[in-house]
């Protein structure tokens, strides 16, 4: 039997400093234990990568790029929705990429309020060109998993998302 499954839970108590009082916590705190932090890390370790790959484009810029190739031409809102970010993060985003010459702006045909985004010639190929590196990120950062352990992991970050 591992170590692990002989654990029992630790109770710890500690006097909460806002009343005096003390508290009893059943199980201990292990910040190397939770998702958030895991997470973060290994976001952090995948960050690190893609500025050494990437250097011109941020993660998210790369990925509203890589999204507009899937869409072709689509709302800013809805852009934004498909890439996970708030209105005022996309409109950011979509300006630095305007200033660039990276994408482009027209007026939907069904609704003349709305602007549609798209890439322009340019930003397909400077897309295109980074593409391979972005691939090559993904792959250092999972390096260290098995194949079965990265299509694991994959699975279950697209089940929770």
């Amino acid at each position: 039997m591992s170590d692990q499954a002989e654990k029992k839970p630790e109770t710890v108590t500690r006097s909460d400093p806002a009343t005096g009082s003390d508290v009893t916590q059943d199980e201990k705190y292990v910040l190397d234990d939770q998702i958030g932090y895991l997470l973060r890390k290994a976001y952090q370790r995948n960050a690190v990568l893609f500025s050494e790959k990437v250097q011109d484009l941020t993660p998210t810029q790369f990925a509203v790029m890589a999204r507009l190739t899937e869409l072709s031409s689509v709302s800013q809102n809805q852009l934004g929705r498909t890439v996970g970010l708030d209105v005022a993060t996309t409109k950011g985003v979509i300006d630095r990429l305007l200033a660039r010459g990276l994408v482009q702006t027209a007026p939907s045909p069904s609704d003349r309020r709305r602007q549609l985004i798209s890439l322009t010639e340019d930003g397909w190929q400077f897309f295109m060109q980074k593409a391979q590196r972005g691939l090559q990120v993904s792959e250092d950062t999972l390096a260290p998993l098995t194949q079965s352990e990265r299509r694991n992991l994959l699975r279950i970050l697209r089940k929770i998302q």
